[in-house]
């Protein structure tokens, strides 16, 4: 007796239809959403001459040198903290690890322009540390001595650094956490070291997520002005607000935004192309999490420390100096303004929040489902707009908007004799596609990783076996990716917010 798994002929057109709808859908929603780089490639290329001669014999090259020394330290900083303390919290068992686990998270709550008002009050020469030091040695000024200057490319970098390592930390976790107990254990039984281990099995498996976050920490620093603008860095981002505000051009600046999406979507390209042909994914993983190893009493102290230290320098510092600052005017927080701007803050979080996680989810399945060169590219688009500073960004969105509210009005007051109004570059829709857009590379990268870490053959399996393609993604591909599509969540309601 022979089972036949061939889905009858009517399924199999229900299934195709399906791929299509799928397809059509998430390559129309890509071009909606990379309608705003479309529009900055229109302002760019209405530049004016002179513009740019101007820009390369004054300042382009300062420019380009310290944003790239600014995004190297970043991303050196984010990836060491990030995916050391990851691993430490899924690997082994130590002093308040259940706390540290979730307390690692907590500097992205902290705007980085804030921890940088709050570090500059600290360590500037009339903060309280330097002036406690000259009480204590008798200095009388600063030519008696010599302290780092916060407000420097290196303070920048820390600073940021601090703030960002949660987006490394977040998604290599769940990567760890979702790999299959056997592989570490099998190493370790072949003779390697934990060390061993960990960098031949674990960080190799790991790595979709972990270039994941370190491009989303690149994409927020190339983005960042609040931190280097405060701390006179002279990057692309405080360019773009120069060149814009100070010499009134708006298209001079969209051409610097282009330039730094151009540069994040080569650094991705080339990352891409280097882990095409390798696989990530265990096909023998179990849903057990991996065995935790219990450290000796040295080195579980070591790794609290250790873990604890971003968490005290990143978010707890900060945050006690600011309670400090601002216990007295505390009642204010009650206050009805505030309040309700909170509640609207909360709303258009948990809104974005879903939006992104769920297209994030489309995308990505569709990107899984068929490699079309057109959904690549579009994909790609859709999820440059979290290198462009948010202040283009939003012009990029309100200009196509507002063309189609002023043509759609006259039209209708030509013919009807009614006016329309703004119906979306006046409304909380434009504002939750600005959101979407800006936000889209948390989700989706998130996502992405998380597909990475699903066998195909699990897919091959279920069409075997009859299943269509939302089956797939409802019975097969969802319970896997629960873990991501959280983590994706929580990215874009913290940063949204």
């Amino acid at each position: 007796m022979t089972l036949d798994v061939t889905a009858p002929a009517a399924d199999r057109r229900g299934h195709d239809r399906s791929y299509l709808v799928i397809g059509l859908v998430a390559v129309l929603a890509t071009g909606l959403l990379a309608l705003p780089v479309g529009a900055l490639i229109w302002f760019a290329s209405r530049v004016e001459p002179g513009i740019w001669p101007h820009l390369y014999d004054t300042v382009l090259g300062n420019y380009v040198v310290t944003t790239g020394l600014l995004a190297l330290g970043v991303g050196v900083g984010v990836t060491l903290i990030g995916v050391g303390a990851a691993w430490l919290v899924a690997a082994y068992e130590f002093p308040l690890r259940r706390t540290l686990e979730w307390a690692l998270m907590m500097p992205l709550a902290a705007p980085s322009y804030i921890v940088a008002f709050v570090y500059t009050d600290l360590l500037d020469y009339a903060g309280p540390v330097q002036s406690s030091l000259r009480t204590v040695f008798g200095w009388r000024n600063g030519a008696d001595y010599s302290f780092p200057e916060i407000r420097s490319l290196p303070g920048a970098i820390i600073i940021i650094t601090l703030v960002l390592y949660p987006y490394v930390y977040l998604l290599t976790r769940t990567a760890f956490l979702a790999q299959s107990r056997g592989a570490v254990e099998a190493a370790r039984m072949q003779g390697l070291s934990a060390r061993a281990a960990f960098w031949r099995v674990a960080m190799p498996m790991a790595r979709p997520a972990i270039v994941v976050g370190v491009a989303l920490a690149l994409m927020e620093t190339l983005n960042e002005y609040g931190t280097v603008d405060y701390f006179a860095v002279p990057v692309f981002s405080t360019g773009i607000f120069h060149v814009w505000i100070n010499m009134g051009s708006l298209e001079g600046a969209s051409g610097l935004a282009l330039m730094l999406v151009g540069a994040v979507a080569v650094l991705l390209l080339l990352e891409r192309r280097a882990r095409a042909d390798r696989r990530f994914a265990d096909p023998r993983a179990t849903r057990a999490a991996p065995a935790r190893q219990q450290l000796p009493t040295g080195r579980a102290i070591g790794a609290t420390l250790l873990c604890a230290l971003p968490v005290f320098l990143g978010f707890l510092l900060p945050f006690t100096l600011l309670i400090s600052s601002s216990w007295h005017r505390f009642d204010t927080l009650f206050s009805g303004d505030l309040a309700r701007a909170l509640l609207n803050s909360l709303e258009l979080a948990t809104l974005a929040a879903l939006i992104v996680t769920l297209l994030s989810l489309w995308l990505a399945y569709a990107g899984r489902l068929s490699q079309a060169p057109l959904l690549r590219l579009g994909t790609r688009l859709a999820s440059m707009g979290y290198a462009i500073p948010g202040s283009v960004l939003a012009i990029g969105i309100l200009a196509p908007f507002a063309a189609f509210d002023n043509a759609l009005d006259a039209m209708l007051r030509e013919t009807f004799g009614i006016s329309s109004g703004l119906l979306f570059s006046g409304t909380l829709f434009a504002l939750l596609f600005g959101c979407t857009v800006r936000f889209l590379a948390l989700g989706f990268g998130a996502t992405e990783a998380g597909f990475e870490r699903v066998p195909r053959s699990l897919d091959d399996a279920a069409r075997l076996l009859g299943s269509g393609p939302m089956d797939l993604i409802r019975r097969v591909h969802w319970p896997l990716l629960r873990a991501s599509s959280l983590t994706a969540a929580l990215l874009v309601f913290v940063d949204t917010l």
